[in-house]
């Protein structure tokens, strides 16, 4: 198989999720960060619907703590794209005193998204959730069916997942049950990149090399910003790096890299032995981390 059969066997796989989420779901929603993969769903969400608009709303969990070319990035293509944005914001959540900001050297609110999502399925009452983790970012997410059902606490069971043969999605469940679902799960990050480059896709600066003030932590680079917390003998210097993956600014690292270009970039991809989840300092609390805070309901 080609690369570009292959790219396009991805694609004609998510346009179809993408269709049965709207025949099966009554009130499905975005989920869109801003980043790479959520604006591939995007992409994805035009084609499978065109020439009418996308017949979802996206929704933002912000927390507050994002990079500023995010948001910029989020506004501008939203604009552009006349879709409905919806922003839930953790500071919200904090203020209402359901989470606790968190202090110290690995503080971050990654984690208080968890509730702060909860709440808008709730509020919203959406029943499927459309996401873009893949199955070659950390090993709990290899364990997620396309459709992957959550229960009425926004819970999910690894051990208790529906099999999925032949391409049958079955979106059917109980009252106050919802789905999360990932188009992209078989995709890798090379794969998103690659389609990137094929569609001609704008994607916020940070994903290029470009000069940022950092420090170094624990071996990663961290930007220097009142959202990280430094250590007084952290020494911030100007370094030339890029974001592989984007998150709040408290969990996410950068990398030392000269790439400038979608090209350039996939090609320092090929050449990588690190996952881009080796620069999420969330993903290091513990060996089970990803899995415990899916199973409390993170995306």
């Amino acid at each position: 198989m080609t690369a570009k059969t292959h790219i396009n066997a991805l694609e004609n796989e998510a346009i179809y999720i993408m269709r049965e989420v709207a025949a099966q779901f009554e009130r499905p929603v975005l989920l869109f960060s801003g980043g790479k993969d959520s604006i591939t769903l995007v992409r994805l969400a035009q084609k499978a619907f065109y020439p009418a608009k996308i017949p979802f709303p996206l929704m933002h969990i912000d927390t507050g703590h994002n990079f500023p070319e995010t948001i910029e990035f989020r506004d501008q293509m939203v604009a552009e794209l006349g879709v409905e944005l919806i922003i839930r914001k953790v500071q919200d959540t904090i203020d209402q005193g359901k989470v606790k900001e968190e202090f110290g050297r690995y503080s971050s609110r990654n984690m208080l998204q968890t509730t702060t999502l909860l709440d808008a399925i709730e509020a919203y009452k959406f029943d499927a959730c459309i996401g873009g983790a893949r199955r070659d970012e950390e090993k709990a997410r290899a364990k997620e069916r396309i459709f992957s059902v959550r229960d009425d606490f926004g819970q999910w069971d690894e051990k208790n997942q529906r099999p999925e043969l032949f391409d049958m999605l079955n979106g059917q469940i109980e009252h106050g049950q919802n789905v999360r679902v990932f188009p992209i799960s078989n995709w890798t990050e090379l794969d998103v990149w690659t389609y990137i480059e094929k569609e001609n896709l704008e994607i916020p600066s940070i994903y290029f090399s470009h000069p940022r003030k950092t420090f170094v932590r624990d071996g990663l680079i961290w930007s220097a910003s009142e959202f990280v917390y430094k250590d007084e003998e952290e020494i911030v210097e100007e370094r030339q790096v890029r974001f592989r993956t984007v998150g709040d600014m408290s969990c996410t690292a950068a990398v030392i890299s000269k790439a400038a270009t979608i090209r350039e970039v996939v090609a320092e991809i090929r050449e990588s032995s690190i996952s881009e989840r080796g620069a999420r300092i969330d993903d290091k609390r513990s060996e089970a981390a990803m899995e415990k805070r899916k199973q409390q309901g993170y995306f």
